[in-house]
């Protein structure tokens, strides 16, 4: 894997998001792999922790891969497909946040079961600001998880 590092142990998987000079920005690659290691416990239920190399989690989607993205990209939802995966997950699965979890970083943490934070953690959805709607979850998860 190029864009994760996957720990396994009898009872979880650690995963970390390892694009640590891009912020762990979510590109296409890091979708595929987060997609590989669903199907890995999907076949072999594990505890799945989610974590980011350096000082952020997820800085958000790649955004030169996120400008190329079509009409067509957008309706078949690339990020919410995966974040809809990891939710359904057979186990828990933790993200344990520090840095950023912003935008697709802060709706992959939203599709975990359970969000530890340090105390330098910022949760953002800046896409609006972008012109873009928060679509890959944020939008339904972050009402129903803060109420």
């Amino acid at each position: 894997m190029n864009t994760l590092i996957v720990e396994e142990s009898t009872d979880r998987v650690v995963v970390t998001l390892n694009r640590e000079k891009q912020r762990n920005a979510i590109d296409s690659d890091m979708i595929g792999e987060l997609h590989e290691v669903c199907a890995l416990v999907e076949q072999d239920p594990r505890i799945v922790i989610l974590t980011g190399a350096g000082e952020h989690f997820a800085g958000g989607a790649d955004i030169n891969q996120l400008r190329a993205r079509t009409r067509d990209d957008a309706l078949r939802g690339i990020n919410r497909n995966l974040f809809d995966r990891i939710a359904a997950l057979p186990l828990p699965t933790i993200a344990a946040v520090r840095g950023y979890a912003l935008g697709g970083g802060a709706e992959l943490s939203y599709a975990c079961d359970i969000r530890i934070a340090s105390p330098t953690a910022v949760f953002g959805n800046p896409e609006p600001g972008l012109g873009i709607m928060a679509a890959a979850g944020a939008s339904y998860r972050l009402p129903t998880l803060v109420g």
